[in-house]
């Protein structure tokens, strides 16, 4: 192992263990308030603002009861009949009963396992946050009763909102993206995780029905083969495509984007601004637009297929053998073309972004670096292989991750290519409602769509996260080490 990665692993341990350290002193800290605190100081263990009523902060002791009020008042009419409920999901049906009174068919009171289970999470979040606000109104006590026994000033109510509009105005702005962030992405990721450990589909809709715990039966589904299910076989085949689909569809964007830019930048070049022109049209056009209407050009009886048709190509590919039918050319209806051809028309959406990133990276090159190496004998190719390729892949290599893991999730150019116009003839994919031209991403759009199969599509978004999250961290630890800057200064 080198100096560097022995540095870098004890930064990682150093890391953690500073994190667990921290950790473990806000226990003791708490620890502490209690055992040593004055009588004030423990009652807030009680009333949370009586540690800030004995010293004169009146109305941040009124706010922090009243907090505790709130939690207080959650816990048996919010809290409590979910969480009771969170072991079962629910085991009262929906149903219509007649009400002699009113004369009217009325609903009973029956569960809806997806809220009992968003509110169970909700519930323990809160718990979660409860805890964390007693401690630190433990400490924040503490810390006030030894302000006050070392004779110092304690701010009033005044000073601390000052201190939040001033040098802690970053907690101000913060605080409520951070709420945001917990309840709209946190919370929801959390619920669409456990629907993985659930038999949430069709079949159990609520209201109209309950789904219950599953344990990792959806999972040994996704990686087996049998007469009721056939998602392993899809599972290995989608998969394998999406690995091949991301890696080819990045690397082909970003190799032809540098030739581009080269060739545009390239002093011999006539009309750059031309050339630069025609390749951003296709930035310029959205690609719900552009993607559509291209779709519309390679149909089975659009207007490719009809100039080949007229100029002998289709009958030539038949006799060859190339192609099925003598009156088309399948380009996004079978296996053996569409593969290709949405990696050939991603090829002409993507470009154009990979190009301005080159064409930027290569006019900041240093040109007497290119120059020195030509002086010293090195040709076209040896400069671009040995200076260029370096210098882009130092800077790129970040925004190249990111690519390969957003082509993964690429939803866009599968499902606006493919969707109402391929349709498998693998009765096995057919039966776990996928396609051979499917990613992981469209998989799971399609399972919920049109299947309401949410317990698999859970699955395989955990999934896809798991294989994101495993290539992000290869790649940034074999190609973003962080220590070759000094070889570009």
């Amino acid at each position: 192992m080198s100096m560097t990665q022995q540095a870098q692993a004890r930064g990682k341990r150093s890391g953690l263990s500073r994190a667990f350290s921290s950790i473990g002193e806000f226990f003791a800290g708490t620890a502490e308030a209690f055992s040593k605190g004055d009588v004030w100081t423990r009652l807030s263990a009680l009333i949370s603002g009586a540690g800030f009523f004995a010293r004169g902060q009146v109305v941040k002791g009124v706010l922090k009861t009243l907090v505790e009020a709130l939690i207080i008042y959650l816990i048996p009419t919010f809290m409590a009949p979910n969480l009771s409920k969170f072991g079962t999901l629910g085991t009262v049906l929906a149903k219509k009963t007649f009400d002699p009174v009113t004369r009217k068919n009325v609903w009973n009171d029956y569960d809806n396992s997806f809220l009992i289970l968003l509110f169970s999470v909700m519930s323990m979040a809160l718990i979660l946050v409860a805890v964390v606000l007693w401690m630190k109104n433990m400490r924040a006590a503490y810390e006030l009763q030894k302000t006050q026994e070392r004779g110092k000033h304690i701010n009033s109510f005044k000073d601390d909102v000052e201190a939040l509009l001033g040098k802690r105005f970053h907690i101000t702005l913060l605080s409520l993206p951070t709420l945001g962030v917990v309840m709209f992405i946190i919370i929801p990721l959390i619920v669409m995780i456990l629907i993985a450990f659930t038999n949430y589909d069709h079949d159990h809709l609520p209201p109209n029905a309950l789904f219950t715990w599953v344990g990792f039966n959806n999972f040994r589904s996704l990686f087996s083969m049998t007469a009721e299910s056939s998602f392993g076989y899809s599972f290995g085949h989608v998969l394998s495509w999406t690995l091949v689909w991301a890696v080819t569809a990045t690397f082909t964007c970003f190799i032809l984007g540098i030739l581009m830019a080269m060739f545009i930048n390239n002093k011999n070049t006539l009309g750059k601004r031309f050339w630069r022109t025609c390749f951003m049209v296709t930035m310029a056009v959205p690609q719900f637009v552009s993607l559509l209407l291209v779709r519309n050009f390679f149909a089975n009886q659009g207007i490719v297929n009809t100039i080949c048709k007229n100029i002998g190509l289709t009958d030539w590919l038949f006799n060859i053998g190339a192609i099925p039918t003598a009156n088309y050319i399948p380009f996004l209806t079978n296996p053996a073309w569409a593969r290709p051809m949405i990696i050939l028309i991603n090829i002409w959406v993507g470009i154009p972004y990979q190009m301005l990133i080159a064409t930027g990276i290569l006019m900041n090159i240093p040109a007497d670096l290119t120059e020195a190496a030509r002086i010293d004998g090195a040709n076209a190719w040896q400069s671009f292989w040995h200076i260029t390729m370096p210098y882009i892949m130092f800077v790129m290599g970040p925004s190249l991750v990111n690519s390969v893991v957003a082509n993964i999730n690429n939803f866009n150019v599968i499902y606006l290519l493919s969707h109402d116009v391929y349709v498998t003839q693998n009765q096995y994919m057919a039966n776990a409602n996928a396609s051979e031209v499917d990613l992981l991403i469209t998989w799971l759009f399609g399972l919920t769509q049109d299947r309401q199969n949410y317990k698999m599509a859970s699955v395989i978004g955990i999934l896809v996260f798991v294989v994101c999250a495993i290539i992000t961290l290869l790649a940034f630890n074999r190609m973003i080490k962080g220590d070759k800057e000094e070889s570009f200064q």
